[in-house]
């Protein structure tokens, strides 16, 4: 294999951002595979769906909420703890924070390591750092398995649907409009990362998410899915590329293979299939390295910092 370029240090190219309108209250920000924000216009108050990883850059979708909605932006919801996600947070002054009580849990324990190691990996994602507020972003409100808000008559139901990206997972279901916005629990077109995966759990999670019968979806990374067929394929996709990776690794680890032979394979096996999947080359070694932990007798992901990183990538790339 050649030596690949540290994570995405190599992507430097601009993305066209695309703003389409889901439902009466649902609209997707989303990038060509960059992380998305999903955005909740209800009668009387906004909820932003994961933030953008700086203040400077959540300033494009505050603009792009104001030329179709002047409702202020009471809320904002964290489908999870990563730094990408969530340190764009303070741009938007809402009156709430709400994430899961896992996701909270998981800032406690990790959150300053996880951003130096987030902006370490995506120079070209955290735009303007230095406009990101000192320490990190705490939520006011945290919920257990489900919580509804009300926006007026709208119905939004915050849900932890199992564990997969992370073991603080929320999606947003609005059920009038039939709308999920997943986080990165789904993605589409796009390479699911898994550095704090539960493998195990994963594909009964997107189960869970199918049973809701939603027809369309924000999913974490990746265009809009626009109706049902869409976000099945969606679905299938994300389900295949987690089976289809723990399955390899699991196999080589059973062998007794060392972690190297074991992401050589799994990355011989997964490329034809999901290689064009934006930031592919930035996730496997992340992935495998989760997933043989997971199949090695580690049940909880261990905490990435910004050493770990690069000396995981120097013993799979180097």
């Amino acid at each position: 294999m050649t030596t690949k370029t540290f994570a995405s240090a190599a992507d430097l190219e601009e993305k066209q951002v695309s703003f389409n309108q889901l439902s009466p209250h649902a609209w997707a920000y989303t990038a060509e595979g960059d992380p998305n924000t999903g955005i909740v216009i209800g009668d009387d108050a906004i909820m932003v769906i994961d933030t953008q990883a700086t203040p400077v850059m959540a300033q494009d979708v505050i603009r792009r909420i104001r030329e179709v909605s002047d409702k202020p932006i009471k809320y904002v919801l964290l489908s999870h703890y990563h730094a990408v996600r969530v340190l764009g947070a303070s741009a938007y002054e809402p009156e709430h924070i709400i994430a899961s009580q896992d996701t909270y849990d998981l800032i406690v324990e990790r959150g300053e390591q996880d951003k130096a190691s987030e902006i370490g990996r995506f120079p070209r994602l955290f735009q303007n750092v230095e406009s990101v507020p000192a320490g990190l972003t705490w939520p006011t409100l945290t919920f257990t398995g489900k919580m509804t808000l009300w926006l007026g008559k709208l119905e939004v139901q915050i849900l932890q649907l199992g564990r997969g990206h992370t073991k603080g997972d929320t999606v947003v279901w609005l059920p009038e409009d039939k709308v999920l916005f997943s986080g990165d629990l789904v993605e589409f077109d796009a390479t699911p990362y898994a550095g704090d995966a539960y493998f195990t759990d994963w594909p009964q999670t997107l189960a869970n998410i199918a049973a809701l019968q939603p027809e369309k979806l924000v999913p974490g990374r990746g265009a809009a899915l626009m109706n049902a067929d869409e976000v099945k394929a969606g679905l299938d996709g994300t389900r295949a590329f987690v089976s289809e990776l723990f399955a390899s690794v699991k196999a080589g680890a059973a062998e007794g293979k060392a972690l190297r032979a074991v992401y050589e394979d799994t990355f011989k096996r997964l490329q034809p299939t999901y290689g064009s999947w934006v930031i592919f080359n930035h996730c496997m070694p992340f992935d495998v390295t989760r997933a043989f932990d997971e199949a090695t007798g580690y049940p909880d992901p261990r905490i990435w910092t910004a050493q770990r990183d690069i000396d995981m990538w120097k013993a799979l790339e180097g």
